[in-house]
């Protein structure tokens, strides 16, 4: 399996549209880079990066990046809102599939050296690649930021980690980079209605983890408080794994508190803003909305609209797209400008988009497709879109159901219930494909050549496991259909009473489905060599049509009852 590295690099231009296109055709020229997102903001004068692929071709992309940067961008002219050290400010690297931290450090070193050799631009690592336990921390290497830079260099204690530590015309020009090593970072910007960044520092001092200098009587200008060392004692914030601090956006007129989250698992991105909306209100302030910088991991989302939806006592068996769009409105992620799940979020860019997939076609055009001379899709896709409809219809009065007035009182047991009816329907919407790709991996095998004995041996091999493949399939769809039953039972028996024929609705399209789906379990098990096997399913497969149809029978006897 591939291993795939993501690049974040944020360089020193978020104006210039110009240069800031030259460095993305820079990135996007190297093969089997895919660059996801390019995010510049014209306040901080800063833009970020997200690329990704191979390690080798990463390490590629971002060494072009920086050279292309450092020949654009005049640090000794650039003037931002956002702390930064050089053209290219960070380069932090992540690990995405199949590559572990270790790995991923070491290709962090290997990009250093080639930077500090070739383009003589001083480098610092931080997090996880940091060489020194005081570089591990971001705010440390970047302190006096670019304008301190010569002094900073000069000290035995910041020497770079590669390349020139004299201060020169050509440091002065690309400034220094901090390279890193490190887990999904999530930079999260929450919207105040308020100009004064020192309010907007106070709110971030109770939610980050460096907190804030103890003072005497907890006032701002109380003395200092020390220890023992004489240092200043810090109150540390509410969470960890978060770095925050305050600023004013000239762009919007606002003033912003820029979060960094390291940890989404121990400080998730919703709970980092209810507790800002809770110590804003305390000091007279309003969270107007949010924004996220570059691309999210999709749990964050999930998370984030899960979270509110329980908040607002609603049911969480809604669609993954519901369930994001919510997320949205709730943090106001498009109050600044439009956000685009479909843009920002790192899974969605990293899914080949198959245009071919039925389930992506509309309900026509899965009509049409399937009345077509084409032999697939045939009985087993539409039995599974059958058993899709029923659950669908299932999931349904469960929401319904959840959100009945009068009944706030159960609707976490309805929610319950429309989740494990989310989660069937999904499966069932991924065999409709499934066994259309079952069948024409028969019709693949049957096409394979038959010129020598090999050949002939591979070919009977290749269809017999393709015919296994395309009765297990659909015995699945007989499985998940049976599974949804229990759901249309249960809300017959207890969900809204205005909705119970919908949900026996439900249970005749599930029935439909399962006898369906054995007519093409029987059929394709009539070219099957394993008759131990064919025995087995056949008679698993006509238990599933015994139950099936006494349940149906159950819960249309409980619906006329009801009716």
């Amino acid at each position: 399996m591939k291993q795939i590295l993501e690049c974040v690099p944020n360089i020193s231009e978020g104006r210039d549209e110009k240069k800031i296109k030259i460095i993305a055709e820079t990135v996007k020229s190297v093969p089997g880079i895919k660059l996801l997102n390019i995010d510049p903001g014209k306040a901080t004068n800063r833009t970020v990066f997200t690329f990704v692929g191979e390690p080798e071709n990463v390490i590629q992309a971002a060494f072009l990046l920086i050279k292309k940067t450092q020949s654009l961008i005049d640090m000794s002219k650039h003037k931002g809102e956002h702390p930064r050290m050089g053209a290219t400010d960070v380069c932090p690297l992540v690990p995405i599939s199949n590559i572990t931290m270790s790995e991923t450090i070491k290709w962090a070193h290997i990009l250093g050296k080639r930077v500090a050799d070739e383009l003589k631009i001083p480098i610092y690592f931080y997090e996880n690649a940091a060489k020194k336990e005081i570089r591990k921390n971001l705010a440390h290497c970047r302190s006096g930021e670019y304008e301190g830079l010569e002094k900073k260099l000069s000290d035995p204690k910041w020497k770079p980690d590669f390349g020139p530590s004299i201060y020169n015309e050509s440091i002065k020009k690309s400034g220094l980079t901090a390279i890193s090593a490190r887990d999904f970072l999530i930079a999260y910007n929450i919207n105040l209605n308020t100009t004064s960044t020192r309010r907007a520092n106070s709110v971030a001092f109770d939610i980050r983890e460096a907190g804030r200098i103890k003072r005497e009587g907890g006032e701002l200008n109380g003395k200092i408080i020390t220890d023992t060392n004489g240092k200043p004692m810090r109150e540390p914030g509410l969470f960890t794994d978060v770095k925050g601090i305050g600023w004013f956006i000239e762009e919007y007129g606002i003033a912003q508190i820029s979060y960094n989250l390291t940890n989404i698992n121990k400080s998730p991105l919703h709970s980092v803003f209810d507790k800002t909306c809770e110590r804003a209100q305390d000091r007279g302030l309003r969270v107007t909305g949010s924004e996220l910088i570059g691309l999210v991991p999709k749990k964050v989302l999930i998370d984030a609209g899960i979270h509110f939806l329980k908040k607002q006592k609603r049911s969480i068996g809604i669609s993954e797209k519901e369930i994001i769009k919510i997320a949205i409105k709730s943090l106001g992620l498009d109050e600044i400008a439009p956000f685009d799940p479909n843009e920002r979020i790192i899974e969605f860019l990293l899914k080949e988009k198959n245009k071919k997939q039925l389930i992506n076609l509309s309900l026509k055009d899965f009509i049409y497709e399937t009345s077509s001379e084409s032999p697939a899709p045939g009985g087993g896709s539409i039995s599974a879109y059958c058993g899709s409809m029923g659950i669908a219809l299932g999931t349904m009065v469960a929401n319904l159901s959840a959100h009945k007035r009068g009944w706030d009182d159960k609707w976490e047991e309805f929610s319950r219930w429309a989740e494990k009816g989310i989660l069937l329907q999904e499966k069932l919407l991924n065999l409709v494909d499934k066994d259309t790709e079952a069948f024409n991996k028969i019709i693949e095998a049957f096409r394979l050549p038959k010129n020598s004995e090999d050949e002939v041996f591979n070919r009977k091999k290749a269809i017999q496991s393709a015919t296994k493949n395309a009765i297990t399939t659909p015995y699945t769809i007989m499985e998940t259909a049976f599974d949804s039953m229990e759901i249309m039972k249960v809300m017959v028996e207890i969900g809204n009473p205005n909705s119970i024929t919908d949900a026996a609705v439900g249970a005749l399209c599930a029935r439909t489905a399962i006898l369906g789906a054995f007519l093409n379990v029987k059929i394709n098990c009539g070219d099957y060599n394993d008759k131990i096997f064919v025995q087995e399913i056949i008679k698993k497969g006509d238990e599933l049509v015994k139950k099936s149809s006494k349940l149906e029978k159950e819960i249309l006897d409980l619906t006329n009852s009801k009716i």
